[in-house]
């Protein structure tokens, strides 16, 4: 990608100030635009907040002429998680599979982008840091939760659908909604789905996933407090092929 747009600095937070940055901007963007809640929503400091915050990396992206952070992405190693005693997307997703694998996993979260700079390169910088997360620390598997605006499934039924019959995780791979919230993907038959209508609703960040040779998991999750339904994706950095690697290694 073209190096142009404002010069953007990639960090890890270190302070109390930094992640209320990163918790500001996702007030604004899933609170404010998306009309998101939560228990620790806090509405009078604009923070979007969990319980989750203190164990996690968060990665900011940092315009370097304002010192504005204008993206955001949440980052648990996996043997954090074991030190808390679960992922976040263990509400959502029984994670076993990948639990009992014995490689070392990467759960991504939160990622948003202020809407001032959508369509730049504050994505491609975030997923080249990201890149070199992964490296540094020798991750072979990324998951975590991704999700379609709103929550009424019929509306989605021909992206999940697609997403079900044509990028549906591999067993060793194939995590599963937890029977309690299973929501069924398998909406649309495969002879009557519509790729190119489906694809244009499918976000950009599980596309890019896609591009990749992300996978999803098995049924997807309906979260009425974030306004979302969220599916889980998977990718197996050892599954990559070269055209794919070029990809990920470049951003």
């Amino acid at each position: 990608m073209p190096d142009h747009g404002p010069s953007i600095t990639i960090k890890i937070a270190e302070t109390d100030a930094e992640l209320r940055a990163a918790q500001r901007l996702r007030y604004d963007v899933f609170v404010r635009e998306l009309g998101a809640g939560g228990e620790m929503v806090d509405h009078v400091a604009g923070l979007e907040r969990d319980r989750f915050d203190p164990f996690f990396d968060h990665m900011l992206a940092i315009d370097d002429s304002t010192g504005q952070v204008i993206g955001v992405y949440r980052l648990l190693p996996g043997d954090r998680a074991e030190e808390i005693g679960q992922f976040y997307s263990e509400g959502e997703y029984d994670l076993g599979v990948l639990k009992s694998s014995g490689r070392k996993l990467l759960e991504l979260g939160r990622s948003c982008v202020h809407p001032d700079y959508r369509g730049g390169t504050a994505m491609y910088h975030l997923w080249n840091g990201l890149a070199d997360y992964v490296s540094e620390n020798g991750i072979e598997v990324l998951f975590g939760v991704a999700s379609f605006h709103g929550t009424d499934v019929q509306a989605l039924a021909q992206p999940l659908s697609m997403l079900h019959h044509n990028h549906l995780a591999p067993p060793d791979l194939r995590v599963r909604a937890q029977p309690g919230v299973f929501q069924n993907m398998d909406l649309v038959a495969p002879d009557k789905l519509d790729r190119r209508a489906a694809m244009v609703q499918v976000p950009a960040l599980i596309k890019a996933y896609l591009r990749l040779g992300g996978f999803v998991g098995e049924g997807a999750f309906i979260d009425h407090a974030f306004n979302t339904t969220d599916v889980c994706l998977i990718l197996d950095t050892s599954r990559m092929n070269d055209r794919q690697r070029r990809i990920y290694g470049g951003a």
